[in-house]
């Protein structure tokens, strides 16, 4: 089956903002298709070539953090974030943006993985610690937007856990401290669909929480 073929020039910008935009998308056949997006009019994932399609950068990057502690089992790092859309304080991994500088880097979204997770964790990624993508992009809702983001993982070998801190917060961010998660607490998280307060949490959440308890994080063995 053909694909609708979009018109290039036809796209109108309904609301224009630098962290999300919304556009009314033309397609053939006098269809029309609101997309929410990060990305300008001439970036939208809409109108790129197959090629360049599959050359994207990701608009942001989440983390799948492991700490490892002496003489400890591993353990999942996740935060209490407030997310202002739904109003609540919910389970989230250290993520953001990737910046325009970050896409001088040869891997843009570890580059922009490490940044985020000292901003929100204090942890800075050492030589001893791993660093790698274990997705470099997917689409969190493609039916409403194009927004994307690569997936890392970050195994981050402490003495103790006084490093942590939130101060790092910039602009809006608003946290409320972390949860510190063994295999069997993650585990009861995946399968009651909320965390200990009741909360839902991000599809991205769920990604650390199986990513943790399947042992996909230390598929290769970590150090």
């Amino acid at each position: 089956m053909n694909k609708p073929e979009i018109d290039r020039q036809g796209i109108e910008t309904i609301y224009d903002n630098p962290y999300i935009s919304l556009y009314d998308l033309h397609y053939s056949g006098g269809k029309h298709y609101l997309n929410a997006s990060r990305r300008s009019r001439e970036q939208l994932a809409a109108v790129k070539t197959e090629e360049e399609f599959k050359k994207m950068v990701p608009d942001a990057v989440s983390c799948v953090v492991i700490i490892k502690l002496p003489e400890e089992e591993p353990k999942l790092l996740l935060s209490k974030e407030f997310r202002y859309p739904v109003g609540q304080f919910v389970l989230s991994v250290p993520a953001g943006l990737i910046d325009a500088e970050d896409t001088d880097s040869k891997t843009p979204a570890l580059t922009a993985a490490a940044r985020e997770i000292e901003e929100e964790t204090g942890l800075k990624i050492k030589e001893n610690d791993k660093l790698e993508l274990i997705n470099p992009l997917l689409f969190s809702t493609p039916g409403m937007t194009d927004e994307s983001n690569a997936i890392a993982l970050a195994v981050i070998n402490l003495e103790d856990l006084t490093s942590l801190t939130q101060d790092g917060a910039v602009g809006m961010e608003c946290f409320d401290g972390f949860s510190l998660l063994g295999k069997e607490e993650a585990e009861q998280i995946l399968r009651g669909g909320h965390d200990n307060d009741g909360n839902f949490y991000s599809v991205f959440t769920w990604i650390a929480l199986v990513s943790f308890v399947s042992g996909l994080w230390d598929r290769e063995g970590s150090r």
